[in-house]
């Protein structure tokens, strides 16, 4: 005999359909308003909304409501694609606030990942980066001392990777891993995430046309507002083994 589908997992199956059809932001059924039309408790309607919440469909406001998610932001793993022009490419404007940006000394797993001198200087830029207004992620870049002259550039507004290319290095090679973890008060303050929010950290290490690397750098993304892609082929070696 099959075994009923639990109340909460009806409720949410129709706040899927529900999100799914609704346009980003756009308001839906209250738990108040799920309670009356199932016939549920406000526990049972809370539990099916933080399902839907859970997969990414949905987001609340406490005193607000239930609302739907914004579209994920998809983003190929180990693009040697700036922020910029991969917001540009999808209809996005970019844009950046600058928390950091001085000449630092590395660490020491940072001077091996830009092969340069433990004693060297490089440059940090830390940058808020926003889509549409919309904050998608915090950007930490080491950037080798060969080039400690973007500090006169104007980086609120515009490239990193411009900038590169315009000293005639051109980002070409992406080392990147990705990881995920809850994120701290820091992270979720400038996200604008709940006390629950979750990041996504991609760490690339990118070398130009020579090989030569040219930064280091470990982005947060908000897991709610992104996917990541990968393209992966099987080689003949693995497949023998």
């Amino acid at each position: 005999m099959t075994k009923p589908q639990p109340r909460y997992e009806e409720i949410a199956a129709y706040l899927r359909t529900r999100a799914e059809a609704a346009e980003p932001d756009e308001r839906l059924p209250s738990d108040a308003e799920l309670c009356a039309q199932f016939e549920v408790s406000r526990m049972t309607a809370r539990q099916a909304v933080q399902v839907v919440v859970n997969e990414g469909l949905v987001y609340r406001t406490r005193g607000h409501g239930t609302f739907r998610a914004p579209q994920r932001i998809h983003r190929i793993l180990g693009s040697p694609l700036s922020f910029t022009e991969n917001m540009k490419r999808r209809g996005l404007t970019a844009s950046s606030k600058i928390l950091e940006f001085r000449p630092v000394a590395p660490s020491f797993d940072e001077a091996q990942a830009l092969s340069i001198p433990r004693d060297s200087t490089v440059i940090l830029l830390e940058r808020l980066r926003f889509a549409d207004d919309i904050p998608m992620a915090i950007e930490r870049a080491v950037i080798s001392p060969i080039l400690t002259s973007v500090l006169e550039s104007d980086l609120g507004s515009g490239s990193l990777h411009s900038v590169f290319e315009a000293l005639g290095h051109s980002p070409m090679r992406v080392h990147a891993t990705v990881s995920a973890r809850r994120a701290i008060k820091r992270e979720r303050d400038l996200l604008n995430q709940s006390s629950t929010g979750v990041v996504l950290v991609e760490r690339r290490v990118i070398s130009d046309q020579d090989g030569l690397p040219l930064e280091h750098t470990a982005t947060l993304y908000a897991a709610d507002r992104y996917e990541f892609d990968a393209v992966m082929y099987r080689n003949d070696t693995e497949a023998a083994t």
